[in-house]
């Protein structure tokens, strides 16, 4: 009988969390006993896992004093070992960097089983504390993992190349599972009101993520600009929550562009997919990625995907065959790839002039737009572009002490 415990960092609706309860629903439908720990647990969370959730705090990091959090990150591996302990677990799963760290120093027995989400030598440049620890764990602390899972094989070479990761041997590449049948059924749920309704009536370039810097989407806010004169109807919506400050200035710089009546913030939702069904085209102007979520999600409901290219990776997730580049991107068959906006800062750019990969991301958005073979392609591809991501196996292989 297998006992097991995953371990993530909040209860919000992003990748990690949306894996999760994925891995969660999975594991019990095959009657093993699942506990999960939320580092932090919020009133505001939307993902929840009933009387099997175990939080070690409902303040968040933000919220304590230097001393109190100081304390809290050194004593979060012992009660991660005190719940191992009591609950008999055989095999912990932890996701994402903060949490790999804590499960790394718990110094408990069980088949222990780390995850690595994105592209991290990017994310390293920004030196502050808590990177210096997740890069000195890979070279220490990981040890004691007995499987280290990469979401796509661009992440593992990454980590090998460039982020001094010293224990080769644990790494293993296993994409996203996601539950399909469950996308399509939430899919055809309605909107939260009237005016949403009215909005989705619209042709819409639909945002669906965390608002934070390394989404770059002051590069989506420009590059929206620049179809105003096409149809006036169009609609920037973003869909989510993070950065305030960010938020803020991505509201003035679409005043500033004459645009602020067709760009709509409509915050996080607890189902996003009935949005994600009925937007026009999924956008993303990431400076990295790993493997995006939301990038299977629209192909799940078949909204064709405009991506800066993030990543290597991405093609790993966009295409099945070879794809094909035309002029300025390349065509796959669920959208387009277009080149990426990172020239080596994770700041907003104080020079807001257009970009020449602005102009390339926006004559790629009226190409979608103006072409319904876009939407007859990810409908055809679908579930062979989606065959790689099945949730049983994929949960099955993550447990396994095979790699």
């Amino acid at each position: 009988m297998k006992n097991i415990l995953l371990i993530v960092p909040y209860g919000g609706v992003g990748g990690i969390e949306r894996l999760a309860i994925n891995f969660y629903t999975q594991y019990k439908s095959q009657g093993y006993s699942v506990k999960v720990i939320k580092i932090i647990q919020l009133e505001s969370d939307i993902v929840h896992f009933g009387e099997d959730e175990i939080a070690f705090s409902t303040i968040d990091f933000i919220q304590m004093s230097f001393l109190n959090r100081f304390c809290f990150y050194c004593k979060t591996p012992f009660l991660i070992h005190k719940i191992i302990k009591k609950n008999n677990i055989t095999h912990s799963i932890s996701f994402g960097d903060m949490t790999n760290v804590f499960s790394s120093l718990s110094f408990s027995k069980e088949y222990k089983i780390g995850s690595i989400h994105s592209f991290k030598s990017i994310e390293f440049k920004e030196r502050n504390f808590l990177n210096k620890i997740f890069k000195l764990a890979y070279k220490t602390t990981y040890f004691f993992f007995d499987k280290v899972v990469c979401i796509s094989e661009t992440v593992k070479l990454d980590l090998i190349d460039n982020c001094d990761f010293k224990f080769k041997k644990k790494l293993q590449v296993l994409y996203n599972p996601h539950d399909f049948i469950a996308i399509d059924r939430l899919s055809e749920e309605n909107l939260e009101s009237v005016f949403e309704e009215q909005l989705f009536q619209n042709k819409v370039i639909l945002f669906l993520g965390r608002i934070s810097l390394v989404k770059a989407l002051w590069h989506l806010i420009k590059s929206f600009s620049l179809l105003k004169n096409l149809d006036n109807s169009i609609k920037l919506v973003f869909i989510g929550e993070g950065d305030d400050q960010l938020t803020n200035y991505l509201l003035e710089l679409s005043v500033k562009l004459g645009i602020n009546d067709n760009v709509v913030f409509l915050g996080r939702k607890s189902n996003p997919y009935p949005y994600l069904k009925r937007a026009s085209i999924l956008a993303l102007t990431s400076y990295y990625e790993g493997t995006p979520n939301v990038i299977i999600e629209a192909i799940a409901v078949e909204t064709p995907i405009i991506s800066s290219n993030c990543t290597n990776g991405l093609k790993e997730l966009m295409s099945y065959k070879e794809y094909i580049p035309i002029n300025d991107f390349i065509s796959t068959e669920s959208g387009l790839i277009t080149p990426n906006f990172y020239f080596g800062s994770l700041n907003i750019p104080l020079d807001e002039s257009i970009t020449k990969e602005e102009i390339i991301f926006s004559k790629a958005v009226t190409d979608v737009l103006n072409n319904e073979d876009y939407y007859y392609k990810i409908k055809e591809n679908k579930f062979q572009l989606l065959g790689k991501y099945n949730l049983e196996a994929i949960a099955s292989s993550y447990i396994s002490n095979k790699h």
